[in-house]
């Protein structure tokens, strides 16, 4: 069975709508039909197996929806979906437990808000080539977070400009090196050219020192061959790590690619604020993101502490424990990525709020490029802060002996780094 839990909203009766959702889900219609017997809904019709109450509400999800009303019950209702009616495609799990739920008269509000999948996903899915160990283990990284950052600007720089950045970030000792998402293939920076430009750097730097820095190139395309053709200039150059925009390239794309793929697949939840920044409507990223860990990206990004958009923390510490909970085995887990208006002061906070783990790819942009030292100073200020995070030592005091982070903390601790 795959069980689907909704949060459901309704002036009306919750368990009107649960039984709704498992009917139109599964075997039912408007009208009773004719072909649906006893034997094929005990086959695969869908049904509901609990309804845990919540607070009522006196604000509509979908205010359009109210009817005058001012008053909406609210509840947790599981609903289960036998195997043979949904199968282990992922597009068909989409499309048939949750895609139409949505569009179901009588609720103010519906947010999906758990799954859990049979075993027989797991063997049907690739899941993470690399994964968190892969990641370390290519980059180098021992007893600390993977440090990385994203080339700034996010558009505009030529190969060359791009390059000379890349040099001196792989001076200062980073570990890993990201194009925006925003940046594939434009006319100023062809993704061949920009591969041609840097990866030299990040090779001779490895035949000297013997650390090879993960660089991920964009490579998202709508046409999938395009993309392995990305793919497979980024790799034949002796590259070992890719942006995708998932949302872009979608499940087929994935799919597609990570059959393919010889490279590390860094996920990006481009538009995924659409889908769940209303509490009431949409998804929990615990949800979604089992979609595209199954599909296999190996790194994930989920915002951070502090984060210079809406997403609170809590939510982050949430989208923590998810990318990092096995879905059927340890093989499944995704390095999570921690990232936006992120600079060494978040450190302390977010060692606390993950347990005191260091398995994450702690990502910075503006808060490395933009130090006052150069971004090779941010590197070393991220670097340091993280040192006195591990420690127990409170930034402003390691930082009397290291003026990176001195420097750093007097530049972003207004809360500037974006």
């Amino acid at each position: 069975m795959i069980r689907l839990t909704y949060r459901i909203e309704t002036p009306g009766s919750v368990e009107a709508m649960a039984t709704k959702i498992a009917s139109d889900q599964s075997t039912g219609t408007f009208v009773a039909l004719p072909g649906e017997t006893e034997e094929l809904k005990a086959r695969v019709a869908a049904r509901v197996v609990a309804i845990r109450p919540l607070p009522a509400t006196s604000h509509a999800s979908f205010p359009d929806e109210a009817g005058g009303n001012t008053h909406f019950n609210r509840a947790d209702v599981d609903i289960e979906f036998p195997m043979d009616a949904v199968g282990t495609d992922l597009a068909a799990l989409m499309t048939i437990a949750i895609g139409g739920v949505y569009s179901i008269k009588g609720m103010t509000g519906i947010r999906i808000v758990g799954m859990k999948l049979p075993q027989e996903f797991a063997a049907a899915h690739p899941g993470p080539q690399f994964g968190v160990p892969g990641s370390f283990a290519l980059t180098g990284v021992k007893d600390r977070p993977i440090i990385g950052t994203i080339v700034k600007p996010a558009l505009g720089l030529r190969p060359y400009e791009t390059a000379e950045m890349v040099g001196e970030l792989i001076g200062a000792g980073v570990d890993f090196i990201k194009d925006d998402e925003k940046l594939m293939s434009p006319a100023y920076s062809p993704l061949k050219e920009r591969v041609a430009a840097i990866m030299p750097l990040i090779l001779d730097h490895e035949q000297k020192t013997g650390k090879k820095v993960m660089y991920a190139f964009g490579i998202s395309h709508a046409d999938p061959d395009e993309m392995m053709r990305n793919h497979d200039i980024v790799l034949e150059a002796g590259g070992n790590c890719a942006v995708v925009n998932i949302n872009s390239i979608g499940f087929g794309g994935l799919a597609f690619l990570r059959k393919r793929s010889g490279l590390v697949l860094h996920a990006h939840r481009n538009g995924w604020d659409i889908l769940t920044r209303h509490a009431g409507l949409g998804f929990e990223f615990s949800v979604w993101q089992q979609f595209w860990r199954l599909l296999g990206v190996d790194q994930f990004q989920i915002n951070g502490i502090r984060v210079k958009y809406w997403e609170p923390d809590e939510s982050f510490v949430r989208s923590y424990r998810a990318v990092s909970t096995p879905l059927f085995s340890e093989n499944d887990v995704a390095l999570p990525v921690i990232g936006s208006g992120q600079w060494g002061g978040q450190a302390p906070d977010t060692i606390a709020a993950t347990g005191g783990s260091t398995e994450l790819l702690y990502l910075c942009g503006g808060g490395i490029v933009s130090h006052p030292g150069g971004p090779g100073a941010g590197v070393k200020a991220v670097k340091q802060a993280w040192e006195a995070a591990v420690a127990g030592v409170p930034l402003e005091t390691y930082a009397k002996d290291h003026p990176e982070l001195a420097q750093s903390i007097d530049k972003f601790a207004d809360g500037k780094a974006a």
